[in-house]
This record gives C-alpha cells, sequence and structure tokens, in this order.
C-alpha cells in the first residue's frame, strides 16, 4: 500500500473541503492463471498487489456531490437523485454506478464528497476500474452506515459496471480487490463466489508484470463475441456454463457449432482444468509446475481463445528463451495489457533489461517492467 498516495488524497481532502475525511485503500489485482473463465462459471485464480487507488471521502453539506480524480485532473459535481451514466469511457461512470447500485438496494445515502488517486499502471489489465468501485462502495459503507457485507459490495461494484459502463465483467477483478490476502493467491468458484486462499512461497522466484502499452481497439467487442460464444455452446449442450462441460461432451457437438467457437470452448474448459491444477501445484510448492501451466494458459489464449496479439506473444517467446523464467502468459482481457512472469530474483532485473531492449528494437516502442508483492484487499487506512 502506498503511503504517499494516502498522504496525497488526505491534504488534498484537508484543503479543498476543510474537513478530516475517511481513507481507503482499495487494491488492483493480477491473475496467476484462470482467464476468460470467470464468466464462464470456472475457477480464477487472483491476487490483490500492493498497487491501487487511496481515497479520501466524507459527507457534504453542500446540497450536491463532488468527486474529484487527482490522477486526471478531473472533477464532477452531482446529485443523487439525478444520476444516468455520462458519455461513454468517462471515469465517472464507475462512481455514478456504485451510487444508482446501492440506491436500488433500498439504501439510503446523503451527499458526500471524493477524491482518489491511483498507481496502477494504465492498460495494464490490473483492473483500477474493480479498485475504484471497491473503494466507493467501501467507503459509502463505512460513511453512511449501511450494514454491506463485502460479498454485496463486490455484487454492487460489478453490477455498477454492467449498467453504467457497459462492460458484462465477471466477478474476478471486485472479489480479488476486495477479498485479497497478504502473500496469497485466493482460488475463487466464480460460480459459488466462495475462494479458498493458498499462501504462495516463490522462494527463489518472484512475480514480473510486462506490460506491452498497447491496447488495441478489438478488446471490448472480441470480449462479448467470446461470451456470447460460450453461452451458445452451453446452450446447446444443456447446461448452464462450460464449467460443467468435458472435452467429451464438447465432442458430441462438434458439428454443430463452428471450428473457431469448438476451440473457444475446449479453451475454456481445459484453462478451468489448468486454474485447478495449479492450486494443487502451489500446494505441493512446485513452482515448476505452476510455470508450465503459465505457458500453457498463454498457449490457449493465442491459438484457441485468439485473444492474444504480436506484442504479447513476443513477450512470452522472449520469456520461453530464458531457462530462468518458469512460466509466462498474457493476463487480462486480451489484445494488450501485461504478460506476467515468475522469474528467478536474481535473473528479473537483467530479463527487463533485455526484454524492453529487444521489444523497442521489434515494436519501436516501450514497455513498462513491474515489479509486484500479493497483499490485502480494500480496507480502512487508519
Amino acid at each position: 500500500m502506498s503511503a504517499t498516495l494516502i498522504k496525497e488524497v488526505k491534504e488534498h481532502f484537508l484543503k479543498k473541503f476543510k474537513t478530516s475525511p475517511v481513507l481507503i485503500f482499495s487494491p488492483g489485482r493480477i491473475n496467476i492463471i484462470g482467464e476468460h473463465t470467470d464468466y464462464n462459471g470456472g475457477f480464477v485464480f487472483p491476487a490483490a498487489v500492493d498497487k491501487g487507488i487511496a481515497a479520501a471521502i466524507q459527507k457534504s453539506d453542500a446540497g450536491k456531490c463532488t468527486a474529484i480524480a487527482l490522477d486526471l485532473d478531473s472533477t464532477i459535481e452531482f446529485e443523487l437523485d439525478k444520476l444516468k451514466p455520462s458519455k461513454e469511457g468517462s471515469w465517472e461512470n464507475y462512481v455514478f454506478g456504485v451510487v444508482a447500485e446501492i440506491q436500488n438496494r433500498n439504501k439510503v445515502i446523503g451527499d458526500f464528497n471524493i477524491i482518489f488517486k491511483g498507481n496502477i499502471p494504465g492498460g495494464a489489465g490490473m483492473s483500477s476500474s474493480a479498485a475504484l468501485e471497491n473503494s466507493v462502495v467501501f467507503g459509502l459503507n463505512e460513511l453512511f452506515d449501511l450494514g454491506l457485507s463485502k460479498t454485496e459490495m463486490i455484487l454492487i461494484s460489478q453490477k455498477a459496471e454492467h449498467n453504467y459502463v457497459g462492460v458484462k465483467c465477471g466477478i474476478m477483478d471486485q472479489y480479488a480487490s476486495m477479498f485479497g490476502i497478504k502473500n496469497n493467491a485466493l482460488l475463487l468458484d466464480c460460480r459459488t463466489i466462495e475462494s479458498k486462499p493458498y499462501e504462495i512461497d516463490f522462494k527463489e522466484h518472484q512475480l514480473m508484470l510486462i506490460n506491452t502499452n498497447v491496447k488495441h481497439s478489438l478488446s471490448d467487442s472480441a470480449y462479448n463475441d467470446r461470451r456470447s460464444a460460450c453461452e451458445s455452446i452451453a446452450e446447446l449442450l444443456k447446461i448452464e456454463t462450460l464449467r460443467d462441460a468435458t472435452e467429451e461432451d464438447l465432442e458430441q457437438i462438434i458439428d454443430k457449432v463452428t471450428p473457431e467457437n469448438y476451440q473457444k470452448g475446449l479453451y475454456v474448459i481445459q484453462e478451468i482444468e489448468r486454474t485447478q491444477k495449479a492450486a494443487k501445484a502451489i500446494e505441493n510448492n512446485d513452482l515448476e509446475k505452476l510455470g508450465a501451466l503459465m505457458y500453457g494458459s498463454h498457449n490457449g489464449l493465442q491459438h484457441q481463445y485468439k485473444v492474444s496479439c504480436a506484442e504479447l506473444d513476443f513477450l512470452v517467446d522472449q520469456a520461453k528463451k530464458n531457462k530462468k523464467v518458469l512460466g509466462a502468459r498474457m493476463m487480462g482481457g486480451g489484445f494488450g495489457g501485461c504478460t506476467i512472469n515468475l522469474i528467478a530474483k536474481d535473473e528479473a532485473k537483467d530479463f527487463g533489461k533485455s526484454v524492453s531492449k529487444a521489444y523497442k528494437n521489434k515494436f519501436d516502442k516501450e514497455c513498462s517492467v513491474y515489479f509486484i508483492k500479493l497483499s490485502d484487499g480494500t480496507h480502512l487506512v487508519k
């Protein structure tokens, strides 16, 4: 958690609103394995990280609400009874959405002011949106004594994204950000929304993210396409989600789906299995096995689910050439964002430098390297 971020939002709040705020830190997340399995009722393996969003929030008697995004130097004022989504892609929809979903549950909140700032790298697929949503719902729950459980809070955050942002996201991002446990990854069952924490001893290894710094425009439409392909296969199989399907089941309908969609369905079934195997590998302290599963995940995302891109594939290929990288894969929705790498600590800096150079030569742009630690979920800062 970044003490400087907390200090900064607190000072801004005191200066602007002349009153002492409630302080919240809500982390971003990584996902070790289990990509595009969440909306298929499967398993994912996320963890909260030590980068996130700091928020300062307090009641207002100004007859309106004010929200300030310090990063963007952007301020909005709004009234609680006149909420509607603003233009597509604007940050305030995350705030409006959370407020609207709280009100939909017949919970009464009053006017408030909020200032927030984050240090989650933009476009890295580390769920800054979920961190923001969670910080707002957590703060309002605290201020107005709403009595919401953490599970209710993440469902509010998810609905905000569905109804105000227009992204039909699964529950993983909000869950990992809210429920994260230091030094643990969470094997989350997306059907029951229950998780089991697995403490990870990385020993001589660590996690490293490499951001391609690209976001190809395909991402949102392709996400919705993949989602409906999976739903139509489940429908053909007369099951709730692909979580309930086996490879044998899928073969029964091979002549009823396109070869492309067959591969997408196969990927999801295999990825759900890989994710459960990854938990076993961690239980057995078998980092080599975990790494191999990560490579397998990327291979499926690249060739079967087809959500990778040249930049991501290049970074994973670079990792494969280095014996000290146990595993690597693209992380997140795809078409850009980060790779996650499991690498020997003594190799990390050198690998970061050599990959950055190779990437610059190949694509004539910079990639960014981040080191992260697994941390606690959304919490009050005393």
